[in-house]
């Protein structure tokens, strides 16, 4: 009686870094798209067998807009931006020559599931919940990931990002699929309100096309101290750039800077820029540390509660949260308590209301007078 034939294990395993350098290059020789540099949070991975090189793969960063994706998951723009950082992009998948055969490519995609959790946990502190990834239809039919029960959910619209954004017509739209990693998955992300632990940051929001126009209306009636030579961007256009930035989660100049820095022309011309040869400009971090630190308080406390009220809808609910200023303490020892009222959906501080209470013993021990 003849033996079963003995077919080799395949192993996936995550990338070395000495080992980056050859998987490039391999992947710009036979991948029909090229190699591709680290977008966002990104792990490759090589499939071995007998400890040769058969598969690479590169997982990263999704999609910002994918309208099939979105639509399939069942969650809004409020939800969606905080949310993303939870899926992942199967962006490369090349099995090199001379390596095929039979179900080779499903056994990688399986063993891939199976660990890309835990990987993606352990290199960058925070679970995954799903996987996505584009096939060209003029190329491929997606046979694979069908097999390996990957959700075809829909097509992409064609458009591809440029430097200043997305093309301005569709080139050539892609199959959409998607993998869930748990059962519970798409249900999580579409929940109005994230689990704990899933939760990987600050809140924060995504602004809608509308929302970005009206912040420039809301800015206009503000007083400009501004010598005039100094006035290259609009005050309502800076203004209203650095308060989308911290809608958006931006904390501090520098972030509130790379946030406007990283909008394309679309949404800078929504924003009002100035536009120059035909390309629309922002303001650098100095410009916006300069306006803000300059502009009146009250004109711009009046403009901003004036948005709230406009766009408050969007919050479902309200919390409301109490913080005691450390070493805030009067006269009378009296401590500081601020109480503030902060929409669930958006994130944004609706008020606040400051107030004095009798500061601990031992606050008063520590600022007591010695003899």
């Amino acid at each position: 009686m003849k033996g079963k034939l003995h077919v080799p294990t395949v192993h996936v395993r995550p990338l070395c870094a000495a080992e980056d350098q050859p998987f490039q290059r391999l992947m710009q020789e036979h991948h029909y798209l090229g190699a591709l540099a680290k977008i966002g949070n990104t792990l490759r991975y090589v499939a071995e067998r007998d400890g040769r090189w058969i598969g690479l793969l590169s997982v990263s960063a999704p999609a910002l807009k994918c309208a099939a994706r979105d639509q399939w998951i069942g969650w809004d723009y409020r939800h969606q931006y905080d949310r993303l950082n939870l899926v992942a992009n199967n962006s490369r998948f090349l099995i090199l020559p001379g390596c095929h055969h039979k179900n080779l490519a499903s056994q990688i995609l399986s063993r891939l599931r199976r660990r890309i959790q835990r990987d993606w946990q352990v290199h960058f502190g925070y679970p995954l919940l799903m996987l996505e990834t584009f096939v060209d239809p003029a190329r491929f039919h997606g046979t694979v990931y069908r097999a390996s029960n990957w959700t075809l959910v829909g097509s992409t619209q064609g458009y591809r990002r440029t430097r200043h954004g997305y093309s301005e017509r569709p080139v050539s739209p892609k199959l959409v699929f998607v993998l869930p990693l748990q059962r519970n998955a798409r249900t999580l992300l579409a929940r109005p309100r994230l689990d704990e632990r899933y939760r990987t940051g600050k809140a924060r929001m995504k602004l809608t096309a509308e929302q970005m126009v009206s912040l420039y209306d809301f800015f206009t009636e503000i007083d400009d101290s501004r010598r005039p030579q100094g006035r290259k961007h609009p005050l309502a256009s800076v203004l209203a750039l650095a308060a989308a930035a911290v809608l958006c989660g931006m904390r501090g100049y520098k972030d509130m800077s790379i946030w406007v820095q990283s909008l394309g022309q679309k949404a800078r011309s929504r924003f009002r820029c100035r536009k120059r040869d035909g390309l629309y400009e922002v303001p650098s971090r100095t410009v916006i540390r300069n306006v803000l630190i300059g502009v009146e308080p009250a004109q711009l406390d009046r403009a901003l509660n004036a948005w709230n009220a406009q766009y408050g809808q969007i919050d479902e609910s309200l919390a409301i949260d109490g913080k005691t200023m450390c070493n805030a303490i009067d006269e009378n020892a009296n401590q500081t308590h601020i109480m503030s009222a902060i929409g669930h959906q958006s994130g944004q501080c609706y008020t606040q209301k400051k107030s004095a209470r009798f500061a601990p013993r031992a606050a008063m021990r520590k600022n007591a007078p010695t003899r």
